[in-house]
């Protein structure tokens, strides 16, 4: 299956909270997004990686996915190498996105500026033909490099380079971080109290977005990064 749009997270939930409303955008345009979690996130405090799956299956529906799979990948202890560029090599060359989006080059959690180093070193080596993988019927794949790789912003404060514009989508973008009911506030849950649960936070990441869209003049926005400059075809269609 060929997607437009593939996102990749290091742990379920990382799409959603910081890029879910430009799936959604890209999804109201007719664009074809999937993500790819590279873990279960069996190191988190609260829920177990079986009701995690349970939530991101909710929320995939939520987003009109069409595509979603988690890489098994270990929670807190894979690394940018060999092992583990391969399995991500195969899910891009399976999903042959154009765009990719991927977590935030540097962040709280060590998880993500790995993830973001994996995603992008695995998106240029995709494109690699001496680079043998296999897709479910042990056929050879064929070579793919995404024509742009994102990265997203998520809980450390970096400028971005562009922001998309997710008023229109803000509900559903909500929607799909709380059907991860076990991880953010629930003033019913018994589970240990941690950083993502806490009223605080889901209040940060609404300020987060209203900052976001504050800086392009809307009312709300999720922020990219890039390595390189974005280029622009017609300069009248910025906001």
């Amino acid at each position: 299956m060929k997607l437009d749009i593939l996102a990749l997270g290091s742990h379920p939930d990382d799409v959603e909270m910081s890029a879910a409303g430009t799936l959604l955008a890209a999804a109201a345009m007719g664009k074809k997004i999937g993500i790819v979690d590279f873990t279960r996130g069996e190191l988190g405090t609260r829920g177990t990686p079986a009701t995690r799956a349970a939530e991101a299956e909710a929320a995939s529906r939520i987003l009109g996915l069409s595509a979603r799979e988690n890489l098994g990948l270990p929670d807190g202890f894979f690394r940018n190498d060999r092992e583990h560029q391969l399995p991500l090599i195969a899910a891009l060359r399976r999903y042959q996105p154009d765009v990719v989006l991927c977590n935030a080059i540097h962040d709280r959690h060590p998880d993500h500026g790995r993830g973001a180093q994996l995603a992008s070193e695995a998106c240029f080596l995709s494109g690699l033909r001496m680079i043998e993988t296999f897709d479910a019927d042990g056929q050879p794949q064929q070579p793919w490099r995404p024509r742009t790789v994102y990265h997203y912003i998520q809980d450390r404060q970096i400028a971005p380079d562009f922001v998309v514009d997710i008023s229109e989508f803000w509900p559903g973008k909500w929607a799909s971080i709380q059907a991860y009911k076990t991880q953010f506030f629930d003033p019913n849950s018994q589970e240990p109290t941690t950083y993502l649960s806490t009223p605080v936070f889901s209040q940060f990441m609404e300020a987060r977005a209203r900052e976001f869209g504050h800086i392009i003049g809307v009312e709300f926005g999720e922020g990219f990064t890039r390595q390189r400059p974005v280029g622009v075809r017609d300069i009248t269609t910025l906001i």
